[in-house]
């Protein structure tokens, strides 16, 4: 029996191949091994207590160690562990579950197609929007247009939607069918013009696109409200109201991504409402089950299912674990914890703003540009000279420098490039978003005093790689 860390950490580089991840550098240090969470804290097989503020993978909302999903997932286990929805049959529970997201997604909305991740959800939707149009008598409308450094899952048909240039090196991607057009990235790419103006220049290129393909051949654009694995980047408030009237003057359908913004995590039930969009198809995954079992699915609008289910005839697409019982029974006493909890409306009363104001004073640190938040999901960028706007050189990764000394202190925050991104629990309380953020100064003046002392916040850091 394996009991030690260091005789895990060898099994797991012998056997287990994780998901992106350099394993001849894994296999260097060794694994960490978490081995027990409660509430926004887990603990790793040393005994160290960390500070979860990444919720797992943007997920767990309701935070660890609830009990009633644990009783769901057994009670169901015991009645009905599985069925398919194949053989015109159905669970109970998956029809509860579709009719509740209904509820919440809002009147424009009358269907729920389940798959068992975001990955799988999307390219559901590449189906399911091609089998639209070809319906409809328009088979020539078959590209999807999305964003770079967009993250819409890690299959062929996801990464391609993606546009995250690392994923598309690997594997000949994307797919035909799929264009992108540049991110919303106001701090990052126009800084000193005016927002909101940026905003309706962003959305325009979306414009640019329908005319470049032809209108006659777009399906559908996807984005994320805000994008999260690109680096929690929050789009001027111009920016989607402009991308909704831009797809209604070309009549082409908008996906809107809420694997990571859906079920609260902006202070809304989905990241579109507040960001002033009515997408055809909503995209979710992670915080419908607070990542406790697997399950993703797409919320169909009525203009989809309408078409879909009166005029497609059979749509030959699904999967073997669509609409899993016990996966959709956790997924019912998940909301039921974040109705009775108030966490929608606490995000967005309490919680969202008094982590707005902590960030805010977090960029009086010298490192710290850009900082923004949206609800319970917050980034910003670590800058070499922030005044002149003056980005580290890639080669230092200084993500990652900041990143090792949160690991090391007990907090995780993730590192996407050089910008430091947190989403953590719904169910985080005021305290610990104070002792949150006294962790990510206390790193912040970690990586500051490393940066100095190997001399990368001079202007001699090109001599210093050289030599």
């Amino acid at each position: 029996m394996i009991t030690n860390t260091k005789d895990i950490q060898a099994v797991d580089s012998a056997h287990y191949m994780h998901p992106f991840t350099d394993h001849k550098s894994l296999a260097a240090k060794g694994a960490r091994i978490i081995t027990k969470a409660d509430g926004i804290y887990i603990w790793d097989s040393e005994g160290n207590k960390i500070l979860d503020a990444m919720s797992g993978l943007w997920c767990v909302n309701v935070g660890y160690g609830r009990q009633e999903l644990v009783d769901a997932a057994t009670k169901q286990m015991q009645e009905l562990p599985y069925y398919n929805s194949f053989f015109q049959t159905t669970n109970v529970p998956a029809v509860k579950l579709a009719e509740r997201i209904v509820g919440l997604a809002g009147e424009n909305y009358s269907h729920v197609f389940f798959s068992s991740s975001g990955s799988e959800s999307n390219d559901t939707n590449i189906r399911m929007v091609r089998h639209y149009w070809n319906t409809l008598g328009q088979p020539e409308r078959t590209v999807i247009i999305s964003r770079n450094n967009a993250y819409h899952g890690s299959t062929m048909a996801g990464a391609s939607l993606g546009g995250m240039s690392g994923m598309h090196a690997q594997g000949g991607l994307p797919i035909p069918g799929i264009v992108h057009i540049e991110q919303p990235y106001h701090y990052g790419i126009a800084p000193t013009k005016d927002k909101d103006a940026f905003g309706i220049e962003a959305a325009g290129w979306l414009e640019q696109k329908i005319l470049e393909v032809g209108a006659d051949k777009v399906a559908a654009f996807i984005g994320e409200p805000v994008q999260g694995a690109g680096g929690v980047i929050i789009p001027p408030k111009t920016y989607w109201p402009e991308i909704q009237r831009i797809c209604d003057k070309y009549g082409i359908l908008l996906i809107c991504d809420e694997v990571i913004c859906g079920f609260g995590r902006t202070g809304t039930w989905f990241g579109s409402e507040l960001q002033g969009a009515k997408p055809d198809l909503m995209t979710f995954a992670k915080g419908v089950t607070s990542g406790y079992l697997p399950l993703g699915g797409v919320v169909i609008g009525k203009r989809v299912a309408d078409v879909l289910i009166n005029q497609g005839g059979e749509f030959n697409h699904g999967y073997t674990y669509s609409g899993h019982p016990v996966a959709c029974a956790v997924a019912l006493a998940n909301i039921d914890i974040i109705e009775s909890e108030g966490l929608v409306e606490k995000v967005k009363n309490e919680t969202g703003p008094y982590l707005a104001k902590k960030f805010a004073e977090l960029s009086n640190h010298p490192l710290v540009g850009g900082a923004e938040t949206c609800g319970l999901m917050a980034g910003f960028a670590l800058m070499k000279d922030k005044v002149n706007h003056v980005a580290f050189d890639e080669s230092v990764e200084v993500g990652m420098i900041c990143r090792n000394h949160c690991f090391a202190n007990g907090l995780i925050m993730r590192a996407v490039g050089d910008r430091m991104i947190i989403a953590p629990p719904l169910v985080i309380t005021m305290a610990q978003i104070d002792e949150m953020a006294g962790l990510i100064l206390f790193c912040l003046d970690a990586t500051l005093k490393e940066l100095e002392m190997r001399g990368l916040m001079n202007d001699d850091l090109l001599k210093l790689n050289a030599a």
